[in-house]
């Protein structure tokens, strides 16, 4: 929704006096108020018209202080506003005082304000944006499956080669398992007896 140019009010206002009453004095008194100092205001119509165009400024800038308020058309507008109120201060005669150009310096303020605010606004936004896009983009590293390797097989240990034995040590081992022969001893013939002979006489009284 396109935001209404509030600074245009006072200015409609006071086309509105200049073209349709001409009699009409910006300058003249209204009403006169008594301070508490007991001095006497005079408030005229200009200051009515001026004491709106401030407040109706600070409430512009209010709106275009809030987030996504103001678009590229409201300052269009604003920029518009201004250049017709400049544009009758320069050219008409009976907008040349000093109250239609305070007017048209507040719809000036208003333009450039909203120009300052969306510009921090665009600079605010980015890093957040840059910010919210690495989130983004940790959250669905962090979501992708990890498919691990798969372990490489163990290659197995060289085998370190048995030791030759020595020819010393097979031969010593050739012995122990073979031990020497032993020559059998020729039994011994008993006393009594002789080869090749008869038993003695004393053997067979025994």
């Amino acid at each position: 929704m396109v935001g209404f140019p509030l600074l245009l009010v006072p200015l409609a206002v006071y086309n509105i006096i200049v073209f349709l009453m001409p009699g009409v004095s910006f300058a003249d008194p209204i009403v006169k108020l008594t301070l508490m100092s007991g001095a006497e205001w005079p408030v005229t119509l200009s200051d009515i018209l001026l004491a709106s165009g401030i407040l109706l400024l600070l409430l512009e800038i209010i709106k275009g202080a809030r987030p996504g308020a103001k678009y590229l058309t409201d300052h269009l507008l604003s920029l518009i506003v201004f250049a017709a109120a400049a544009a009758e201060f320069l050219l008409w005669p009976k907008f040349g005082n000093s109250t239609y150009c305070l007017l048209a310096l507040l719809a000036l303020v208003d333009f450039v304000s909203g120009i300052a605010l969306r510009a921090r606004r665009g600079m605010a936004v980015a890093p957040a944006a840059s910010v919210s896009r690495r989130a983004r983009k940790a959250e669905a590293a962090a979501a992708e499956p990890r498919i691990e390797p798969a372990p490489a097989p163990a290659t197995p240990a060289p085998s370190t080669p048995a030791p030759v034995p020595s020819a010393a040590s097979v031969a010593e081992s050739v012995l122990l398992d073979h031990p020497e022969p032993t020559v059998a001893q020729p039994a011994m013939p008993s006393p009594g007896l002789q080869p090749g002979g008869h038993p003695s006489p004393d053997g067979l009284q025994r």
